[in-house]
C-alpha cells in the first residue's frame, strides 16, 4: 500500500515507524518529513496549502491512504478536498476539526451535550474591556485560552488579576498568537490528575488507545511556560475500567453525537484532554488529531494491525478488534533547543545518533533536517527519546531513556529531567 503522511514532527515519524515495523512492504511518503523519516520512506516537498497539488501527487503515486498529522491542514479542510477526490483520509473534515480549531465552538458544544468541563465565558475581540472587567471579579488562578490554533502555546494560567489583564491585552490587542486571539475563552482552573485519551473513531463506533499523561510545562516540576509538550508516558496508573466507562458515557459518546448533529461527523483521532477531579472527569480540551509527544509513547503499547486500524477508519467503518494493548509501559522524553518555547537557534549538528542504544529505545526525529550528510536541528522540539518494556515498569523506562539521552549531543540542548515523576513517585 502506498501511504502519504502529512507532517514533519515526532508524531509523524512515530506513526510512519509503527507502520514500517508492522508492514515494511508499504511505501511511505512524508510531506515534508524530517531527518529521521527519510530512513523509512521518502520525503517530498508539497505545498500543503494547495490541496490540488496534494491531490495530484496522490493520483500520480497511487496513494491508498493519507494520514494527516498536524491540526492546521485539517482546520484548513485538506481532508474534505482529498475525500471529494476519492482518496481515503485518516483525519476529520474542516467542520469537525473545529473541535480544536475553535475552542469557543468546542465549549458551546460541550454545554449543549452536557459534557463535563470547566465553567467558562467567551469574549470576542470587541469585548476586550468586558473580558478585563470579568477578570476583576474572577477567582484565581484562572485559565485564559486563545480560541484559535496557537501551536499548543495559547493557554495561560494566571495567578492574579495583573497577570491576567496583561495576557488579555497581549492576546486580544497585540495579537501575540495572531488571529487565534480574536476570541478568548476564560475558564475556571481545575485541579486533579490530567490524562490524554486517543479515540480512533469513524464518527459512531470507536477504539480507545492506552491513555497517556503529557508534561506541558517547560521546566522540571511542571513549572514555567506551556509548550507543545516536553515528554509523556503511558499508561496512566489511575485509569481503570470504571474511569474508562465514565469517559465513554460522559465524554466520548455525547461529543461524537453532538458533532454529528452539528453536521461535523468526526473521522480520525479525537484527542480528549481530560482531568480527573474530585467531582469526576472533566474535559480540558479536545484536539482533532494524535497528540505530540503522547503518540510516541502510546504507539509502543499497541499490538495488532495499526495500519489496518487507520485504514478501516478512513474507509468509514473502524475495525474495533484489530489492535490491543500489549500490557507494557512507555515513555517519551523530548529533547529541545535551548530557548524553546520562545526564541531559539537552529542549524546545530546532532551527534550520537549512531551510538549503540538499548533494544528498548527508539530515537524519533522531530525538528531535524539532513543537510550535506549531517543531521541538524531545525525546530524547537528536536528529538524524542522513546523507551518501553513489555511490563508495566515506568521506572525502568525512565532509567534507560535518560541513559540513551546522555549519548545525544548538540549545542544548547535542553530537556526536562523528571518525565514521569508523578507516576513514579
Amino acid at each position: 500500500m502506498n501511504i502519504l503522511i502529512i507532517g514533519s514532527g515526532g508524531r509523524e515519524h512515530a506513526i510512519g515507524l509503527k507502520i514500517f515495523e508492522q508492514n515494511n512492504k508499504s511505501n511511505i511518503f512524508f510531506a515534508p518529513g524530517n531527518g529521521g523519516t527519510r530512513k523509512i520512506g521518502e520525503n517530498v516537498n508539497l505545498d500543503l496549502l494547495d490541496h490540488q497539488t496534494v491531490i495530484n501527487f496522490c493520483s500520480q503515486k497511487d496513494i491508498k491512504l493519507v494520514i494527516v498529522g498536524p491540526e492546521q491542514p485539517l482546520v484548513n479542510g485538506i481532508a474534505d478536498d482529498l475525500r471529494n477526490s476519492g482518496i481515503n483520509v485518516f483525519g476529520p473534515s474542516k467542520n469537525a476539526a473545529r473541535i480544536e480549531g475553535d475552542k469557543s465552538f468546542a465549549k458551546d458544544l460541550m454545554m449543549v451535550k452536557n459534557v463535563p468541563t470547566a465553567k467558562f465565558k467567551i469574549f470576542h475581540k470587541s469585548e476586550m474591556d468586558e473580558a478585563i472587567h470579568f477578570l476583576e471579579n474572577g477567582n484565581f488562578p484562572i485559565v485564559i485560552k486563545a480560541s484559535g490554533l496557537a501551536a499548543g502555546k495559547g493557554v495561560i494560567i494566571a495567578e492574579n488579576f495583573v497577570y491576567a489583564k496583561k495576557n488579555i491585552i497581549d492576546i486580544m490587542e497585540k495579537l501575540v498568537f495572531g488571529n487565534a486571539g480574536n476570541t478568548v475563552v476564560i475558564e475556571e482552573f481545575l485541579e486533579g490528575e490530567e490524562l490524554s485519551v486517543f479515540v480512533i473513531t469513524d464518527g459512531s463506533e470507536f477504539v480507545i488507545l492506552p491513555p497517556a499523561q503529557d508534561h506541558k510545562r517547560i521546566g522540571d516540576g511542571d513549572t514555567g511556560k506551556n509548550t507543545g509538550g516536553m515528554g509523556a508516558y503511558s499508561p496512566v496508573g489511575f485509569f481503570d475500567e470504571k474511569l474508562e466507562n465514565e469517559i465513554k458515557e460522559k465524554v466520548i459518546i455525547p461529543i461524537l453525537k453532538g458533532l454529528e448533529e452539528a453536521d461535523s461527523k468526526f473521522n480520525g483521532c479525537l484527542y480528549c484532554g481530560l482531568i480527573n477531579t474530585i467531582n469526576g472527569i472533566k474535559v480540558i480540551e479536545f484536539n482533532c488529531r494524535f497528540g505530540d509527544p503522547e503518540t510516541q509513547a502510546v504507539l509502543q503499547l499497541i499490538d495488532g494491525d495499526f495500519l489496518g486500524l487507520l485504514y478501516s477508519t478512513a474507509k468509514g467503518k473502524v475495525d474495533k478488534e484489530i489492535v490491543n494493548y500489549n500490557g507494557g509501559s512507555a515513555m517519551c522524553i523530548v529533547v529541545a533547543s535551548g530557548g524553546y518555547p520562545d526564541n531559539y537557534e537552529k542549524g546545530f549538528e546532532i551527534f550520537g545518533l549512531d551510538e549503540k542504544f538499548d533494544d528498548n529505545i527508539k530515537i524519533i526525529h522531530a525538528g531535524t533536517i539532513l543537510q550535506n550528510g549531517k543531521i541538524l536541528t531545525s525546530g524547537g522540539r528536536v528529538l524524542n527519546i522513546v523507551s518501553f518494556n513489555n511490563q508495566n515498569n515506568l521506572k525502568y523506562c525512565k532509567e534507560i531513556g535518560y541513559v540513551a539521552l546522555d549519548k545525544v549531543k548538540f549545542d544548547r540542548i535542553y530537556f526536562r529531567s523528571d518525565i514521569g515523576f508523578k507516576a513514579i513517585k
